[in-house]
């Protein structure tokens, strides 16, 4: 791709590509040399509909789409993911022009719209295996991984790419270097990609019967979440009808939280980047006998020794819903009000106190406070159970009797 060629992109045609929305005779090229940097060009039209979000979600919520430093470790990444690129020409043309050059087998004409289409089906199948195998195999997780670290879910985060993710892709993409021009892949290629940002949004909700052939943004939502319903489901990059055809479909239903299933907790650049091939690295010499070494590095991110190659499912930590953080938020607060009201002997503190400890044993029962260790549950509920008795006769005697003293 040459950065120098037409950059000249009009408005109209500048939110087309954003929606893969172009037309055959406008993004036909001869040779790879003529086909423009789309996704630099692409550059102002990632800002303007990010400031767009950011308005229409005050308008529609009152609030911000997601916080300030999540926003800037995603355009960190997403600029640090471009850097090889000022150096050499990407993995990705590199090893398929190889193919192109050595092993094709015909050469479809690079101006029919024939040739344009077919190569839009196939990089769309093509992602859509690339992708379903990054969240499959543990090495090329360690790079994908990075894409899902963020906990918010907005236009900000398409732009949280990895650095180590080329290097696996282009695998899925070489069948077509057998038959289809360079110029003409290089086109899709970033089309596939652009295509993708406008899907990491929560302002968009449904979009009708459009749900049943395209990637929207209620799919893809799906995708980032790390509810068990979610977990390795639509992998789709434009045509959802990959995962419907192939079984790793799932319509978002209950609200979803975001992020990875073991959240990293940090902003730092590096870390987003590279923790996971860190986490490989000491599992690998933790893990004895040569075929489960070799397992670590190709089988599932949750394999161990003895469990199947995707791990086992009930080993993913429940994501909590937006319910449950409001409530363990609230009993946390509860729990520092009546310490301190213990601690200063203040009126009606055996009271607050009663009131907590009742809170513990709701929020439990529903399912939205859970012990440490499961196994201590029944001894959790006689301990509570106790302390309301205990601290409900310190109550009804305060009652009686004034303030406590």
């Amino acid at each position: 791709m040459n950065p120098e060629a037409q950059q000249d992109v009009s408005v109209s045609q500048g939110i087309r590509m954003m929606f893969y929305m172009m037309k055959p005779n406008e993004t036909s090229f001869q040779t790879l040399e003529e086909v423009p940097d789309y996704v630099k060009q692409a550059t102002p039209f990632f800002i303007s509909l990010i400031l767009l979000e950011l308005v229409v979600s005050w308008i529609l919520k009152g609030k911000p789409p997601g916080r300030l430093d999540d926003a800037l470790t995603s355009i960190s990444a997403g600029i640090f993911s471009r850097l090889p690129s000022l150096f050499s020409r990407s993995i990705e043309l590199t090893t398929y022009i190889y193919i192109w050059e050595n092993y094709r087998l015909i050469s479809l004409p690079w101006h029919s719209p024939w040739t344009w289409y077919l190569t839009f089906l196939g990089v769309d199948f093509g992602y859509y295996w690339f992708h379903r195998m990054a969240h499959e195999v543990n090495i090329m997780w360690a790079g994908h991984q990075t894409h899902h670290s963020s906990e918010d879910y907005n236009l900000s985060t398409a732009l949280r790419q990895s650095v180590l993710q080329i290097y696996t892709s282009w695998i899925f993409y070489s069948p077509l270097a057998l038959f289809i021009p360079p110029s003409v892949y290089a086109v899709h290629l970033q089309f596939n990609l652009l295509y993708q940002f406008w899907i990491h949004t929560e302002v968009i909700n449904n979009l009708g019967p459009l749900e049943l052939i395209i990637n929207t943004p209620s799919h893809h939502r799906v995708h980032h979440g790390r509810n068990r319903y979610c977990i390795d489901k639509n992998y789709a990059g434009v045509l959802i009808i990959w995962d419907r055809i192939f079984g790793t479909f799932e319509a978002e239903n209950e609200k979803v939280v975001y992020g990875l299933t073991h959240p990293i907790n940090t902003f730092e650049p590096f870390k987003v980047q590279f923790h996971h091939l860190v986490y490989i690295w000491t599992t690998f010499w933790a893990t004895p006998g040569f075929f489960n070494k070799f397992s670590v590095i190709f089988k599932g991110p949750g394999w161990g020794p003895g469990k199947p190659r995707l791990g086992l499912s009930e080993e993913i930590p429940e994501a909590l819903s937006q319910v449950t953080l409001l409530l363990r938020v609230g009993f946390i607060i509860l729990t520092l009000t009546s310490i301190g009201f213990l601690l200063d002997q203040r009126p009606k503190a055996a009271i607050l106190e009663t009131v907590r400890c009742l809170g513990f044993l709701m929020l439990y029962r529903f399912g939205h406070l859970k012990p440490f260790i499961p196994s201590l549950s029944f001894a959790f509920e006689i301990f509570f159970s106790i302390c309301i008795a205990f601290w409900g006769v310190r109550s009804m005697k305060q009652l009686a009797s004034g303030p406590w003293k």
